[in-house]
């Protein structure tokens, strides 16, 4: 197999998963990683393709989105730099009925699935870290299906801007409104209210797509507990 040019080992230790591994095991499989770019709106894979690689964000946030039918969707989850992008590559059949699209804009370092999951078959300690991650994931996965059973809208844009910002390595955010409703599973007049809510209040300026937060501690008043709630679930240790 070739292998991707060596990457540089710090700059991949940003992500708390590869850098929570057996350093045997990114010593093996840091020869196989490519730094590539998170554009917003790029889909890394769709619902129904067979996945090839896993990815390891840096920077930015990528949003996992199950799709109900034609033109509609919904956030079920968002992965940063905490975690992984892609655990169906190491299941049998390596097919998802996620879409994953970049939330906002960012970098990745993406292996391939077979070498991570020909690691995973001979390594407990890495198998009990993946499993672990698993668990968090599927806590944020309940967490946001609840934030959009109860809370509003005007509460989950709030939301879904302070996660986003965490996680950026830019000022302001590249999120469009069309994105942004695919994002929470709402229409787009609903996020142009919010939005609108949101820029009178003076905690957000909005224009042509670029969203910069300007009072962060009255948008953390003005969400829901999910937010608190979620950061802390990404902040888990994988011990």
């Amino acid at each position: 197999m070739d292998m991707p040019a060596l990457c540089d080992e710090p700059q991949p230790m940003r992500n708390r998963l590869w850098s929570a591994m057996p350093i045997a095991v990114r010593k093996r499989l840091s020869p196989y990683l490519e730094r590539v770019p998170l554009l917003p709106g790029k889909e890394l894979y769709e619902a129904g393709q067979k996945l090839r690689y896993v990815y390891f964000p840096i920077h930015g946030q990528v949003s996992l989105v199950y799709v109900i039918s034609a033109g509609r969707e919904a956030q079920v989850a968002s992965v940063g730099s905490e975690g992984m992008v892609g655990l169906a590559a190491l299941m049998d059949g390596e097919q998802t009925s996620i879409r994953t699209r970049v939330q906002t804009a960012g970098s990745a370092y993406r292996l391939l699935g077979s070498v991570l999951k020909e690691e995973l078959l001979q390594n407990s300690e890495l198998q009990l870290l993946l499993l672990r991650y698993f668990h968090i994931l599927l806590m944020q996965v309940t967490q946001i299906a609840l934030c959009n059973r109860y809370h509003s809208i005007e509460q989950r844009l709030s939301r879904c801007l302070l996660l986003s910002s965490e996680d950026s390595p830019e000022q302001g955010l590249i999120l469009t409104q069309e994105l942004i409703a695919r994002i929470l599973g709402v229409r787009r007049e609903g996020v142009t209210l919010a939005a609108g809510k949101l820029q009178q209040l003076g905690v957000i300026s909005y224009q042509r797509g670029q969203i910069q937060i300007l009072n962060r501690a009255k948008l953390k008043q003005l969400t829901c507990e999910c937010y608190h709630e979620l950061k802390n679930k990404a902040a888990q240790p994988y011990t």
